[in-house]
């Protein structure tokens, strides 16, 4: 259980997705403008991460990796079908998108009409596929771990795309020299959060 609570304390604070590994930052920087719509995507890319990691887990362990086939008999233990992890991968994402863009279009339409082309987007976020690409690497022993590693990477998510929204509606007050407003402050604030997080390095 101590394995679990470490994954998900690393994945939200030290392996965080954009402070550490700099991914998803296409969104990152176009969503955090508004608390409101960053943190309605946020929790999107939490549910996609939930919900992909440990399913893409499962296709790995049971399907994709070297003679995971040989719970179908002896015939197919040497079977190797790893070469189709990164589509297979892509294709789950790709359609827990799409439910998840069906149901806050039926459910939430002003979140929709927020998120605009942002919310189709998150299919091709590439901190979803990091997600499910750093569960193959690090090669979790159960699906509860590999679970715990996704919330965790979503909430690291959330957490770094709200702080953003919320220091960037501050910034409309503050007179910040004309060559740096808009995504040049942006950048730099990355950066010195990238810095702060390292601090959690300790942990």
């Amino acid at each position: 259980m101590s394995d679990i609570f470490n994954i998900f304390i690393r994945s939200v604070f030290i392996d965080n997705m954009v402070f550490a590994y700099f991914l998803g930052m296409c969104s990152y920087l176009a969503v955090s403008k508004s608390v409101k719509t960053a943190s309605g995507l946020g929790l999107a890319v939490c549910f996609v991460l939930a919900i992909t990691v440990p399913v893409n887990y499962l296709i790995d362990k049971y399907l994709l990796q070297p003679g995971a086939l040989s719970w179908l008999g002896s015939s197919f233990a040497q079977v190797d079908l790893s070469f189709l992890s990164l589509i297979i991968f892509i294709a789950v994402i790709a359609g827990m998108v799409q439910l998840l863009e069906m149901v806050i279009e039926r459910y939430m339409p002003a979140l929709y009409m927020a998120l605009g082309i942002f919310l189709p987007l998150i299919a091709v976020n590439c901190a979803i596929l990091g997600g499910s690409l750093f569960m193959q690497e690090r090669n979790f022993p159960t699906v509860a771990h590999s679970f715990s590693y996704a919330i965790g990477s979503g909430l690291g998510w959330l957490l770094a795309i709200t702080a953003m929204a919320a220091l960037r509606e501050r910034l409309k007050y503050s007179n910040i020299p004309e060559p740096l407003r808009g995504n040049g402050i942006a950048y730099i604030i990355t950066g010195l959060m990238g810095l702060g997080f390292m601090a959690f390095l300790g942990i």
